[in-house]
């Protein structure tokens, strides 16, 4: 069974038994995940991981409250049951997790979890996913491998009259235990799934094969250890039995063959998964940009606005644009008493602004790389020694050689600076393109963490040192401009300061393919370097 299949066949299950939780989607927003929802029923009511309580459990509809002059409440998402949608699953935070998981352990909804995570530490919150009963990745799927499926199907049999053998429930938790399995839901989910799978097929009784295909979608993607199979000694073959016994008789089906369905379902890198988990746990939820060193920042002037996803009502500004509606209010009402309509709400606003990286990308080739290397370390103490009042990270790529070296990865930390900075190495070739992808790559890291990037590059523009380590000008020129369109599609900002005796043209036509300020800095002092980079940053 594919991942395509499995996907289909779980989401008919949740349908028919709302109490298997739902299903978690590994998959990037395209054309195979929309092809999958589009089978999910209609009614589906879709969430966004920053929605509010209100909007999820319902509250007070202050605007309509002012609005009658009685109090109107709204209802929230959760207040009729059905099928839910979690799209970014992986960034919702864990107060949102623990009330969902509320709602589904009431039994009268089910989740749909979109997990978008680009890494594998990126996952829907595990508290969350263990409620769901099944699990599915799409990510490596094209949407031209895809089966036809264009409806679910539903139950052909009263889910309530499928019976089973009362020791199945036994079998599957010794099955769960052999995969390492701590979770008393997982037995369950499958007996359950089992069940559903009967009703679908028209069955009044879980069969062997049910039993199965339930192990292979609901516990595989919770193995953490794979069993291996015990060898057997040879055995007399069984008395024959009519199909009707054997589809009765669930419980005499072997571990082994439970074990064997599992296993060809178990994701190659499952140890690779497991251990991306275990660091997961030690560094938070990773809901991302929003959660990570973001401030509030300063407040602006308040507008008109909807109270709604937390929003803050500005309550001077509101009584403001009410108060000369009254007369007019009072006459058509009748009510002598302040009015205040829907268009009259003002929300507060506030300029948020993400915590800011430096990477400085120092050229540390050639003779006159350590006076380089020492202006640059002594422009990046300056710095840092006003990052805690701007808020800014400081990170330092060398390169020189053939290759560029991270030699300080991002810090507001001075002491760990200077200590880092002690010895820098110098002389070589000047692989200019390999500085700059190294800078590309922490800076797209920065982004993910919330922070807003800016890359300085310091260097005399004689690259001749090609991405692929050759000795080659022409080429380490193209290599260059390369990334330079990388750089600027990824809309960093960028700064080019030209350290060498005269102004070199190949540097000026890299800053403008940047999109850059370029500083022609011969034989600049760290003072006059840090002063310059500030003034190109707007400090």
């Amino acid at each position: 069974m594919d991942s395509w299949e499995q996907a289909t066949l779980a989401l008919q299950l949740v349908a028919i038994d709302p109490g298997l939780g739902g299903i978690t989607i590994r998959a990037r927003s395209g054309p195979v995940r929309d092809r999958l929802l589009a089978l999910v029923d209609p009614a589906a009511r879709k969430l966004h991981p920053a929605i509010s309580d209100e909007a999820l459990f319902g509250g007070l509809n202050l605007a309509a409250t002012l609005e009658n002059g009685h109090i109107v409440q709204e209802q929230g998402l959760l207040s009729h049951p059905g099928a839910l949608i979690l799209t970014m699953a992986e960034r919702a935070s864990t107060a949102l997790a623990a009330r969902l998981a509320i709602a589904l352990d009431a039994g009268q909804h089910s989740l749909i979890a979109l997990d978008e995570g680009a890494e594998p530490d990126e996952a829907l919150d595990a508290k969350l996913a263990e409620r769901l009963a099944f699990h599915v990745d799409l990510s490596e799927l094209s949407i031209n491998n895809l089966s036809a499926q264009d409806t679910v199907n539903r139950a052909t049999s009263d889910l309530r009259t499928i019976t089973h053998n009362p020791d199945i429930l036994h079998q599957i938790t010794a099955i769960a235990t052999q995969l390492g399995i701590d979770s008393l839901r997982a037995p369950l989910f499958t007996l359950r799934a089992a069940r559903a799978l009967a009703a679908l097929l028209g069955r009044d009784r879980v069969t062997s094969d049910d039993l199965e295909t339930a192990c292979a979608l609901t516990l595989a993607h919770r193995a953490t250890r794979v069993p291996e199979p015990e060898p057997q000694e040879p055995e007399a073959p069984p008395p024959e039995q009519d199909d009707a016994q054997n589809n009765q008789d669930t419980a005499d089906l072997p571990d082994e063959l439970l074990l064997d369905a599992v296993r060809a379902m178990l994701p190659d890198n499952l140890l690779e998964r497991l251990a991306a988990q275990k660091a997961r746990q030690g560094r938070g939820n990773g809901t991302g940009a929003a959660r990570k060193g973001n401030r509030r920042g300063r407040p602006l002037p308040s507008r008109a606005g909807r109270l709604s996803d937390g929003a803050r009502i500005d309550i001077i500004a509101t009584l403001r644009a009410a108060a000369p509606w009254q007369t007019i209010r009072k006459q058509a009402t009748g009510r002598d008493t302040l009015q205040i309509r829907p268009s009259d709400i003002h929300v507060k606003r506030f300029e948020e602004k993400s915590d800011r990286l430096l990477i400085f990308t120092v050229d540390a080739s050639g003779s006159s790389a350590l006076s380089r290397l020492a202006e640059a370390k002594g422009a990046v103490e300056l710095l840092l020694a006003q990052a805690y009042a701007r808020r800014d990270h400081v990170a330092l790529v060398a390169f020189r050689g053939t290759e560029a070296e991270l030699l300080l990865p991002p810090t507001r930390s001075l002491v760990q600076t200077k200590r880092r900075l002690a010895a820098l190495p110098g002389g070589g070739a000047t692989p200019l393109a390999a500085g700059m992808v190294t800078a590309y790559e922490q800076a797209t890291q920065a982004q993910r963490r919330g922070l807003t990037p800016t890359v300085a590059i310091l260097t005399d523009g004689r690259a001749n040192i090609a991405l692929d380590g050759t000795a080659n000008r022409k080429q380490a020129a193209i290599d260059a401009q390369q990334i330079a369109r990388l750089l600027r599609a990824g809309n960093i900002a960028t700064l080019v300061i030209d350290t060498g005796n005269r102004p070199e043209p190949a540097l000026r036509e890299l800053a403008q393919t940047l999109a850059a300020t370029y500083l022609p800095m011969p034989r600049a002092d760290a003072k006059r370097l840090s002063q310059s980079v500030a003034t190109a940053l707007g400090d």
